[in-house]
């Protein structure tokens, strides 16, 4: 495993040799954009593993991207590497259609600790949910990012993240490329605590999301990846492209159904992935990714 590999995977071209704040968003902005949050592993009969030099392997040599469990474990990686003071943490994915949590952690992040400040870094959640930069780790305050406004709630130990929604303009919106342009002005993310987590605490959550008949990573085949000014996302045959703050605080939605045909082009085009074994899409769960 090699720093100077993982960043010519990433295109990252700064400086390294100071483990400050703008380092660290400039790294993370650039794993983002190249290094897609995908479950297509599932869907072509691999399995996802957690040994590291397996995930560094995976994103960094075969050009693939992952999921959180993957994505921020690489990042961990990375960011130990460059001088960052990391925590692995551990949280609990909202579902809206269910209006509830995860019953057990789903979701792997980082915490980072700078000039004594304490940030969050989750480059593995993507989607239009997907932060751009990291967080400070303050209760209430609003964080604009492009994606949209960004704050955590404390309560009890207890931590929140949810944003703040823009409308969203859909021109070409028809019964077979229906979204979920929904009423909701904020959208609950996830919950965590500070409990330092260890990887081995996640292998049975990474077992199970590959494996369980109603995991949403099992009723959908996904692929996401964050751009210059929005983000691009393929689930099942969907492929929804989304520029942020298109006009007076609206975003830009635009949606088309993929034939079989096209489904392997895309990958490669929108999102730089070539696939190793036959991919089959699917997109049978209720439960949405927007």
């Amino acid at each position: 495993m090699d720093i100077k590999e993982y960043f010519a995977r990433i295109s990252y071209r700064g400086s390294y040799d100071k483990p400050d704040l703008a380092t660290l968003t400039d790294v993370f902005q650039h794993h983002i954009r190249a290094v897609p949050f995908e479950d297509l592993s599932i869907h072509c009969g691999e399995r996802i593993e957690l040994d590291l030099e397996a995930t560094y392997n995976k994103i960094v040599r075969k050009n693939r991207g992952g999921w959180c469990m993957e994505n921020n474990h690489l990042l961990s990686w990375v960011l130990r590497t460059l001088g960052y003071d990391i925590t692995l943490l551990g949280a609990k994915v909202y579902f809206p259609e269910l209006n509830a949590y995860a019953d057990e952690i789903d979701h792997l992040l980082i915490k980072v600790v700078l000039d004594d400040k304490s940030y969050i870094v989750d480059g593995g959640f993507g989607m239009a949910y997907q932060i751009w930069q990291p967080m400070e780790l303050i209760s209430g305050t609003d964080q604009p990012q492009t994606p949209g406004v960004f704050r955590f709630l404390e309560e009890s130990g207890v931590w929140y993240l949810e944003k703040v929604k823009r409308k969203q303009w859909v021109p070409n919106l028809s019964d077979s490329t229906s979204h979920n342009v929904d009423k909701e002005v904020c959208r609950r993310i996830y919950l965590f605590t500070l409990q330092p987590r260890d990887i081995e605490e996640f292998r049975a959550c990474n077992a199970d999301l590959q494996t369980a008949p109603d995991s949403l990573f099992v009723t959908k085949s996904f692929c996401s990846l964050q751009t210059a000014d929005g983000v691009r996302a393929l689930v099942g045959w969907k492929l929804t492209e989304i520029k942020y703050n298109y006009k007076d605080n609206m975003d830009l939605v635009e949606i088309r159904i993929l034939a079989d045909e096209e489904i392997e082009k895309t990958l490669k085009e929108k999102f730089n992935i070539t696939l190793d074994k036959k991919f089959v899409p699917i997109n049978t769960s209720r439960l949405s990714m927007f």
